[in-house]
């Protein structure tokens, strides 16, 4: 949580952090990944077998060393819109008698090599829970079904005892299932009605609980701002059990409630302010949350539903279109925006259960492979930094700063949300704080009265010559410097960089 004071411009910026007003816990699935069958992220990212790079499975060991780095605690799969039409039955069993499959999300040709056995056990080896998404688009109920029991159950019947043919006695234990991707959207194969989903997913959502009444559901919204969000959100979080047994931890059908949102621009101060679009979006969705408890009385003994953002990123469809790879080449300006992003879940901490970038390898990405390795790109280190040190508990910070105050994209952000030249969060783990800052301005360095700070103070830095610098094979232009500060007077945050601090607490 920041509260902010406009300033003039060329007065001098404060930020006041205090580790005695914590806000809420930061949770760890706040950094989580996601892979989908679209492009490069599965087939030549997470696995590609006979590349020396690999292991016997087919899983590259170096893509497997980067998610360790990154710790990532969960990893969306398989979609996307790429799940409305995968029948997961496809994608297990004897690679030689699965069969071959048209692809309608990005228009390919699905050979199931890789299906949910590969994924679940790559996951062990990332040592990742996995977050999976049912086919509500060509689907069935009793499909799903199945795959929960193939995934989790220990009883002897079918798809538990099919599991076991595959040569998997014990089950995967998969906490995480959403009900659905994107079902609002003119793309989506199965698309439907904002009524005729919430229907669907209630429905689902009790005989998924039947089955397991110790999985996490996620209920499908849009971006947290819209008609879809309110209704679903009202129809779906009740508090309605019926059939199912409390003393297993169910204590509602619907657990989170998914939104999504891309930004991106050419245009520096556009780019890095529209995340901001987010943080309302996140506001908005909690107060339909309270809403739909209040008018369905909810008790307050049934723990409160958070957001799942569970799709987030910079991409630029045009610049880089999912029928071709969606392969971004990033820019330091995204990398900027990317670390805009990860001071709105911390701020929202609150609120946040999951966070997923969309994707993890190759497909609008911080990691890229080739055959001989990877890449990392200008936005793997705000995600490297934020996810090793912006970890625990989120504190308050004051923020008094001049505004950015040009034109936005999406154009509401402005007269709806500040846009200071700073952006910034903090974090409190293990007697450490942690101050996150974003100087957003292209062409200027600003001093600021950071109150609080005690050294020795570490200082991380991300930044470039210019904002449209991008790692490649070739070069690295952005990365993290590493230097220190001893807490005394002004600290000077450069133009165009990402910047974290950390200090003891006492």
């Amino acid at each position: 949580m920041t509260t902010y004071t406009k300033i003039p411009a060329g007065e001098r910026p404060t930020i006041s952090v205090n580790p005695a007003h914590v806000i809420a816990p930061i949770n760890d699935n706040t950094y989580g990944g996601f892979t989908e069958h679209m492009g490069r992220c599965i087939y030549g990212g997470i696995y590609d077998p006979g590349n020396p790079l690999s292991d016997e499975r087919g899983f590259r060991r170096d893509v497997i060393e980067a998610m360790k780095e990154l710790r990532v605690p969960v990893v969306r799969y398989p979609g996307g819109n790429f799940v409305a039409t995968y029948h997961w039955v496809d994608g297990i069993g004897p690679r030689e008698q699965r069969p071959r499959r048209r692809e309608l999300a990005w228009i390919g040709v699905e050979t199931n090599e890789f299906g949910t056995d590969e994924f679940l056990q790559w996951c062990e080896e990332v040592g990742t829970e996995p977050y999976i998404c049912l086919n509500f688009g060509t689907g069935t109920l009793d499909e799903a079904l199945g795959w929960v029991e193939y995934c989790n159950a220990t009883s002897d019947t079918d798809y538990a005892n099919l599991r076991r043919r595959n040569g998997r006695d014990k089950p995967y234990n998969v906490k995480y299932w959403a009900l659905g991707n994107e079902m609002y959207g003119a793309w989506q194969v199965g698309e439907m009605t904002k009524e005729d989903y919430a229907k669907k997913a209630y429905q689902w959502a009790k005989a998924l609980k039947l089955l397991d009444p110790s999985i996490i559901l996620i209920l499908c919204g849009q971006d947290g701002f819209s008609s879809w969000d309110a209704h679903v959100i009202k129809e779906c979080i009740r508090h309605d059990v019926h059939g199912v047994n409390p003393e297993k931890g169910c204590h509602s059908l619907i657990d989170m409630h998914s939104i999504h949102l891309y930004t991106a621009s050419s245009d520096h101060l556009c780019n890095v302010t529209a995340p901001l679009a987010a943080e309302r979006g996140i506001e908005i969705a909690a107060g339909l949350i309270d809403l739909a408890r209040i008018e369905n009385k909810v008790p307050p003994s049934v723990p409160r539903q958070k957001i799942c953002f569970d799709e987030w990123n910079v991409w630029d469809m045009f610049r880089a279109p999912g029928e071709q790879g969606a392969e971004e080449r990033y820019t330091l300006s995204d990398a900027l925006a990317v670390a805009v992003w990860l001071n709105v879940f911390v701020r929202q901490a609150r609120y946040i259960g999951m966070a997923n970038i969309a994707q993890s390898v190759n497909v609008i990405s911080p990691l890229m492979t080739n055959p001989g390795g990877i890449v990392k790109q200008t936005t793997w280190w705000p995600l490297l930094l934020f996810s090793r040190y912006m970890r625990g508990d989120a504190l308050a910070v004051h923020l008094r700063c001049a505004e950015y105050e040009g034109p936005t994209k999406p154009e509401w952000i402005r007269g709806t949300v500040a846009t200071p030249w700073l952006d910034v969060s903090v974090s409190l783990k293990d007697g450490i704080v942690a101050l996150a800052v974003v100087n957003t301005h292209p062409d200027e360095d600003l001093a600021v009265d950071v109150q609080g700070a005690k050294g020795p103070v570490e200082v991380f830095t991300v930044t470039g010559d210019r904002l449209d610098a991008v790692n490649t094979e070739e070069a690295q232009q952005v990365g993290v410097k590493e230097s220190n500060w001893d807490g005394q007077g002004c600290y000077v945050f450069p133009k165009h960089t990402f910047t974290l601090l950390r200090w003891p607490a006492s």
